[in-house]
């Protein structure tokens, strides 16, 4: 017969409830597996949200980033790496772990703008001067001249690259077989391939190599600040391709850490002014459209257009040109 009192015994029954619970039932962090070139971003806005998130009666909580090739961190994440929450840069990233059972399939529906904060273009950064005088998409298929492009297997930034130089081409030939000669051209000028947009940027920047780094706007900004705005020009070409980077919280991560109310209100603070603020200062361009008009002089007007109203769903654009023996595949090991 068991002789404990019952308070004694109650103790003991609550300490082994609590042994049971995991140490990450009530986690004091987050992980955001982001892509190459938003660090910066998310480096000033992390910091506001942990704010935000203990004013509003919650405990301390640190946010950690993880960043690299786009796609590369979706495999990563889809292998195992605990990301509470993903903030990529084209959704066929997202629809990886989707299929995976990482996310759920409604994800554009569960924050605003189909879950993209913001936008950014992609753009030519060149030296000083311009002395190649580039100028649009054309001037990337002429003999001699060196691009920088990051690989569009591994890389967002690269694979946007692709596609914006595609509807230009496509645009101007109407044929989709002289715009594949199009684009062969211009990868025949790119003398290597980094597996990210901070690989390519470091290649052209720090290593001189090349003649034009073709990159997403925010990065081509962010260069001239850092490096010197006496070393590179940032030029527009005639038409280029919109690029809205999706989120998602990662639900089988954080139902299991119980991290889900942080990893959605951090997602959910992403589209407040202040944190719109933040992205326009980041040189992304923000949803908010107060927030917008306010920095309109730093976004210079730019023809565009989407991948998915343009060349056709994501999963059939990857499909046709970016899965194994794919026509990029076809363009550029031909090398």
């Amino acid at each position: 017969m068991n002789k404990k009192p019952a308070f004694a015994r109650w103790m003991t029954g609550a300490a082994l409830l609590l042994a049971m619970v995991p140490a990450w039932a009530a986690p004091d962090s987050l992980l955001n597996v982001s892509y190459d070139v938003s660090r910066e971003l998310y480096k000033d806005i992390n910091p506001l949200f942990a704010q935000e998130w203990k004013a509003k009666g919650n405990g301390d909580l640190q946010i950690k980033q993880s960043h690299g090739g786009s796609s590369k961190q979706a495999l990563s994440v889809a292998a195992g790496l605990e990301a509470d929450v993903v903030t990529m840069n084209q959704p066929t990233d997202i629809q990886l772990l989707v299929d995976k059972g990482l996310v759920g399939a409604d994800w554009r529906k569960q924050f605003p703008h189909q879950a993209t904060p913001y936008s950014t273009v992609t753009v030519f950064l060149v030296r000083k001067g311009n002395p190649k005088n580039i100028k649009d998409w054309s001037d990337l298929t002429r003999n001699g001249l060196s691009v920088i492009v990051p690989n569009p297997k591994t890389s967002g930034n690269g694979r946007y690259t692709y596609l914006a130089a595609w509807g230009y081409a496509l645009d101007k030939t109407k044929s989709e077989s002289k715009t594949l000669e199009f684009v062969k051209d211009i990868f025949e000028n790119v003398p290597v391939l980094d597996g990210g947009g901070r690989g390519a940027t470091t290649t052209f920047t720090q290593r001189g190599v090349g003649d034009v780094l073709v990159t997403f706007e925010n990065e081509a900004v962010l260069i001239g600040q850092e490096v010197g705005a006496d070393k590179f020009d940032v030029v527009y070409p005639s038409l280029s391709v919109e690029a809205a980077p999706p989120v998602a919280v990662v639900t089988g991560v954080t139902q299991k850490r119980g991290s889900d109310a942080a990893a959605r209100a951090y997602l959910n603070f992403l589209f407040t002014p202040q944190a719109q603020e933040v992205i326009a200062q980041n040189h992304f361009r923000p949803r908010d459209s107060a927030v917008y008009s306010k920095y309109a002089k730093s976004f210079p007007k730019i023809k565009t257009f989407s991948v998915e109203e343009r060349l056709g769903s994501w999963e059939a654009v990857n499909k046709t040109h970016f899965a194994d023996g794919g026509l990029f595949d076809q363009i550029y090991t031909k090398k």
